[in-house]
């Protein structure tokens, strides 16, 4: 959550900046929100490939629950 508190006042800083020097941000506000939409759902889709195709995790009998255990 503070990561977000962080990027929206970077991104307010950073606008504000831009009206004071009177500059146009670089791009058209609809292409950047564009591209960053495509940024986030690309970093989404390579985390869920990732998650997909790892392969299984095994669990050891050292790490398995007292219940599964076999008992005396």
């Amino acid at each position: 959550m503070i990561g977000y508190l962080v990027s929206l006042l970077m991104g307010l800083a950073v606008g504000m900046a831009y009206g004071l020097v009177e500059v146009r941000s670089p791009a058209p506000p609809l292409i950047a929100l564009v591209g960053l939409l495509g940024m986030v759902v690309g970093e989404q889709a390579v985390d869920m490939a990732k998650r997909q195709f790892a392969p299984p995790a095994h669990i050891s009998a050292a790490q398995a629950p007292d219940a599964e255990r076999s008992s005396d």
